[in-house]
């Protein structure tokens, strides 16, 4: 067993227990009259180098980052600082997120914000919705063949989908299923190993017009120059903001 197949058990877990408080008709209510959708691919592809700064209380990999960090604050820093959306950890036992720090993150700042979960049944496309979200992430590694099925769910309900891969395999999967932005993730999700050389292999592979986001392993801003190079249209930044004294100053520093 690799190391993302506890976390996926784990959400299957907690969304039949949500299903269970709050049936998916009523789900599909509060989306239905949720504030209209912000535009996650335009903020990505606008001219120059996009910068998805996240919230991240801890991880697997690097333990407790900023186990305070307050939701509203950091979003408003972060936008201010120059983010042109916003990533927002919503699984509580590894990360230290909620829910709740989504809707309050988008309500402190005026960008598109993503749900980064460990997304596992269409549930949690709706509960994105209902909770503000503009765009979900999708995880290859962890859909499989029914990656296409949640792409065109997150379609349906308005959101953009990140979709995440990290060898041709899944990049492969990725484009069959229709995927608009394809984030590659420079981390193996089954060992957390990091190799920012997984980017500059998959993005030349990525067709014209799909957007492509470099996920994890971006410290510095020669990290950052070196993604931009090889073709990222956007980074989502987040251990790298997360445990600086300064996560605001830092991110400038990616823009600089």
């Amino acid at each position: 067993m690799n190391r993302l197949d506890p976390i996926l058990a784990r959400r299957r877990e907690a969304v039949a227990a949500a299903r269970a408080l709050r049936p998916l008709e009523a789900l599909q209510d509060a989306a239905a009259a949720a504030r209209s959708v912000r535009d996650f691919r335009a903020a990505l592809a606008a001219p120059g180098l996009s910068i998805v700064a996240e919230l991240k209380r801890r991880s697997p990999s690097a333990g407790a980052l900023r186990p305070a960090a307050d939701a509203a604050a950091t979003a408003r820093s972060y936008y201010a600082a120059g983010a042109r959306a916003l990533s927002v950890l919503t699984e509580p036992e590894h990360f230290g997120g909620a829910l709740e720090d989504l809707a309050v993150a988008r309500a402190a700042a005026p960008v598109p914000v993503l749900r980064k979960d460990f997304v596992v049944d269409p549930y949690q496309i709706a509960e994105s919705r209902a909770a503000g979200a503009d765009a979900i992430l999708l995880i290859v590694a962890g859909l499989g063949e029914r990656t296409a099925e949640f792409v065109a769910a997150a379609a349906a309900a308005g959101l953009h989908a990140l979709v995440e891969v990290h060898d041709e395999a899944e990049l492969r999967v990725a484009l069959d299923a229709g995927a608009e932005i394809v984030g590659i993730n420079n981390r193996n999700l089954a060992d957390l190993g990091v190799d920012l050389g997984v980017f500059e292999r998959l993005a030349p592979l990525v067709p014209r017009g799909v957007l492509t986001v470099a996920e994890s392993g971006v410290a510095t801003r020669a990290d950052a120059i070196r993604m931009r190079r090889a073709g990222a249209d956007a980074l989502l930044v987040g251990t790298a903001l997360m445990t600086a004294a300064d996560p605001a100053l830092k991110l400038r520093e990616f823009l600089a």
